[in-house]
């Protein structure tokens, strides 16, 4: 509980030195206000977004994207996991195409897959699933060959199969590296879903970034942003919150 209350203490303390130097970029003598608007111009966009309700729809429509390609390539990335460990030589042949996919810039990517499945929430959610599926699915070989030795070996001195030695030795031996690349891979998940609404969109934080840029509209374009670092900071204390709750042994 203290660790908990001093890191929420600090990360206080870092946001206010970030807005007092970002208050006083935009004084007289500092950035113009179409480049750098202010702390308080930003707030007020963003109030009145929220209290009108302009904003609720774009939120809605990216967290439902994120949150749905984030559980589909977290699954999908456990799932080749656990393959690979189950039956290695599957190794020589996934892990080549997984790096390759990973090392093709999602940029690139995000238009094909708007071209192939549309404008819908579909291509949001397939390039959110793209980017969170490599995190997890390292996470995943990684944990699931970190379990005990003596407790491999006492299971299949009992005959148990392969996904009962899965479930009950290998998956809680690879709970705390999931909990960490899930922190990465909701991160990710956001980003995957705002580059495909910068693409092609016409709901979410990204299509409102990008449409108010083209109003010039900074201050709006700036709360549409605070709005994704809220949604990435609050997703990244849910999973710690998580972590805790599901591996506790680990802060024992």
């Amino acid at each position: 509980m203290k660790d908990a209350a001093k890191t929420f203490a600090a990360s206080l303390v870092t946001l206010a030195v970030l807005v007092t130097l970002w208050w006083w970029l935009t004084l007289p003598g500092g950035f113009e206000k179409s480049v750098l608007p202010s702390p308080l111009d930003v707030a007020g966009a963003l109030r009145a977004g929220l209290v009108d309700g302009t904003l609720h729809p774009h939120i809605a429509a990216t967290a439902r994207a994120a949150l749905a390609g984030l559980a589909l390539g977290v699954a999908l990335g456990v799932a080749a996991g656990s393959m690979v460990v189950l039956v290695p030589v599957l190794e020589m042949f996934l892990l080549p195409v997984v790096t390759a996919m990973q090392s093709i810039p999602k940029v690139a990517l995000a238009p094909l897959i708007v071209a192939y499945l549309g404008f819908g929430i579909a291509s949001k959610i397939f390039t959110a699933a793209l980017l969170a599926f490599f995190p997890a699915f390292l996470a995943a070989v990684a944990g699931l060959r970190s379990a005990d030795r003596a407790h491999l070996d006492l299971f299949r001195a009992c005959s148990a199969s392969p996904l009962r030695t899965l479930w009950h030795v290998r998956l809680p031996a690879a709970a705390p590296f999931l909990f960490g690349a899930l922190q990465v891979a909701v991160v990710f998940s956001l980003i995957g879903v705002v580059v495909s609404e910068f693409i092609a969109a016409t709901q979410g934080l990204g299509f409102v970034i990008k449409a108010r840029s083209l109003e010039l509209d900074v201050s709006m374009m700036f709360a549409a942003i605070i709005v994704l670092c809220a949604m990435g900071a609050g997703a990244g204390l849910l999973v710690r919150l998580l972590q805790r709750r599901i591996v506790f042994w680990r802060h024992a």
